[in-house]
């Protein structure tokens, strides 16, 4: 089924929620339900049935338990109501109504009346929707046919969520579930969310001790164990030797910078609120305001303005392994997946426009190249555009280089066979924008990196190069980050893999068990051998018997583990036990040694 259609059979599933809920609980103030990726929600304020509002863990019990706030318990109960109530809904009508009329019909409930007073400010047309008895306000997108259509739906869970998302607000309850055409639709995403619990980053990250978070440190600031330090150490790797190989010159810069830079770039007034509260420091000749960084770019045009450039400088290709810092609303943090500090290996190429084809064609090759080796075989690039209505407003007032910029990325993508669709209306507020997708092994989405094209900042920081007619001329410039922020790729990572990284990117490569205390000695000198071939190695020493090492270590799953005795001290083959393989193998130390050094050579999946 096509996306929008889909949008709209779960849009009209959000509806019946609502009029199932409405009816189990008359007392509910229902506010927003829209269709999201894998299905839709609605968010309800059931404090006017009694009892605390929800908080974000909450989990009381619900209507079937004697409460007046819904849990997972009351699904059951809710999904049949919303069954008893499908065969009257035979379509949807509508009206379009004063705003006095929309008052009126949602007397009561100020979380509608706010929208409303949003709706006439702005002179926008004020709609409801009406199926089966139940009327909401709304925009539209449903079902034609939702008693015939609507069949194949799940309730999934239940969550607290700020009205508008905001942390000022009332906390809500929201449900969330998911809509599908069909039966084996809907079974299909039911065993990828199952299978889903089991890769959940977060668990996994906790269980292969990889990265914590702390109340002293505050949400959304991911601490980095030993472990996790090591897959970040190998990704920064990775990526220095690609760019150095691709050109690129490498430069740092300071975690802050003064307010006037942010001013003059343009992302104060579009990134204020994304922004860490500003730092008021007292100098000698008087107040001076900063900020964290929330992105490299401004900082990196301040290495080009830091030399006189000409066309024979370009392209100049400025690579930092960066952190970055956004001040995400923290009901929005979710694990690495949503964080407050970003690290990424962020570029910025400075070109002319006769190089731009080329340059934005190898960064999209760059991404290919990394995409088949980290193994992901779906994917596909999003072509963010402007909407023309919005210059001035959310886009920089220049049509003119927006229709250019946008025909060259389109050709490029078209030129290079590249799968895109195109996203009307989610440019960066600088240029257009390529947002990269990708699927992991059971079939989740995610975004994972960005390509953008800039053609307005660079002018904004008088960035020029002497051209081959002696005229100053501004460069563009493409922000790129193929591995996206490395929190959310390693997040995407541990779910891809189930944890079970390929051999370059784990933690421990080989774990050696000793039999007895008297086989620890030789079991540390075989790990020191290891080491010394570029293989990380550990040694499990603990008083306990070799079964529970090795059931240790494969819980952590390590890729060999090899069980150290009286043979294999005394020179016999090492008798290896290789993940994913039932039976060990018996292999002699310098073939072992080699297979483990060319895997990791290689970054063999």
């Amino acid at each position: 089924m096509e996306k929008a259609l889909l949008d709209n059979l779960r849009h009209s599933c959000a509806h019946l929620l609502a009029a199932a809920v409405m009816e189990l609980w008359p007392k509910s103030r229902p506010t927003l339900g829209p269709p999201i990726e894998d299905g839709f929600y609605y968010d309800f304020d059931f404090s006017a049935q009694g009892g605390p509002p929800p908080s974000p863990g909450f989990g009381r019990a619900g209507a079937s338990g004697g409460n007046d706030t819904p849990t997972e318990k009351d699904f059951s109960r809710i999904e049949e109501k919303m069954r008893a109530l499908l065969p009257a809904w035979t379509g949807f009508s509508h009206a379009i109504v004063s705003p006095d009329q929309a008052r009126e019909s949602f007397a009561g409930n100020p979380y509608k009346q706010e929208l409303i007073d949003e709706i006439v400010m702005k002179s926008e047309p004020i709609t409801l929707y009406t199926c089966g008895g139940f009327t909401d306000l709304c925009r539209g997108g449903h079902s034609e046919r939702p008693n015939e259509e609507l069949k194949h739906f799940k309730l999934l869970s239940v969550a607290g969520a700020y009205w508008r998302g905001s942390e000022k607000n009332k906390m809500l309850t929201r449900i969330y579930g998911t809509c599908f055409s069909t039966a084996v639709e809907l079974e299909a995403h039911l065993t990828m969310l199952e299978e889903a619990k089991k890769r959940d980053h977060r668990k996994l990250g906790k269980e292969l001790k990889l990265f914590t978070f702390s109340d002293y440190v505050g949400p959304g600031l991911p601490l980095w164990l030993p472990n996790g330090t090591v897959i970040i150490e190998e990704l920064e790797k990775l990526a220095r030797e690609t760019e150095r190989d691709a050109g690129y010159q490498q430069v740092r810069t300071p975690h802050i910078a003064r307010e006037q830079m942010y001013q003059t770039s343009g992302h104060l007034p579009y990134y204020a609120d994304s922004m860490f509260p500003p730092m008021v420091m007292k100098e000698e000749h008087g107040e001076e305001i900063y900020y964290l960084r929330a992105m490299n770019c401004p900082h990196h045009h301040q290495i080009y303005a830091a030399d006189k450039r000409s066309y024979r400088d370009l392209p100049l290709r400025l690579a930092e392994y960066g952190t970055v810092y956004r001040y995400e609303k923290s009901g929005e943090l979710f694990g690495l997946m949503r964080v407050r500090m970003l690290s990424m290996n962020d570029a910025h190429i400075y070109c002319t426009p006769e190089q731009f084809a080329s340059e934005f064609k190898a960064v999209n090759e760059m991404y290919l190249r990394y995409f088949k080796l980290f193994g992901f075989n779906k994917y596909a690039m999003r072509f963010s555009t402007h909407d023309p209505k919005e210059l001035g407003k959310k886009y920089i007032n220049n049509a003119e280089l927006w229709k250019k910029t946008e025909d060259m990325v389109r050709r490029v993508l078209t030129e290079s066979g590249i799968n895109y669709v195109e996203a009307p209306n989610e440019a960066a507020f600088y240029g257009p924008k390529i947002d990269v997708q990708v699927w992991s092994s059971i079939g989740r989405e995610f975004t994972i990196a960005t390509n953008q094209v800039d053609f307005s900042v660079p002018g904004r920081f008088g960035l020029t190069y002497t051209d081959t007619d002696a005229t100053e001329k501004t460069p563009l410039v493409i922000h790129r980050a193929p591995l996206g922020t490395h929190e959310r790729f390693i997040g995407f990572l541990i779910e891809h893999h189930a944890g079970a990284f390929p051999v370059w990117l784990s933690p421990v490569q080989v774990q050696l068990a000793p039999v007895a205390e008297r086989h620890v000695a030789g079991a540390n000198k075989l790990a020191e051998e290891l080491e010394a071939a570029g293989i990380r190695a550990a040694v499990d020493d603990a008083n306990e018997t070799v079964g529970n090492k090795v059931r240790k270590a494969a819980a952590q799953k390590i890729p060999y583990i090899i069980v150290v005795g009286d043979k294999e001290l005394g020179g016999e083959d090492l008798m290896i036990r290789i993940r994913g393989q039932e039976k060990p193998e018996k292999m002699g130390k310098p073939v072992f040694l080699d297979r483990v050094r060319k895997e990791i050579q290689n970054r063999s999946l």
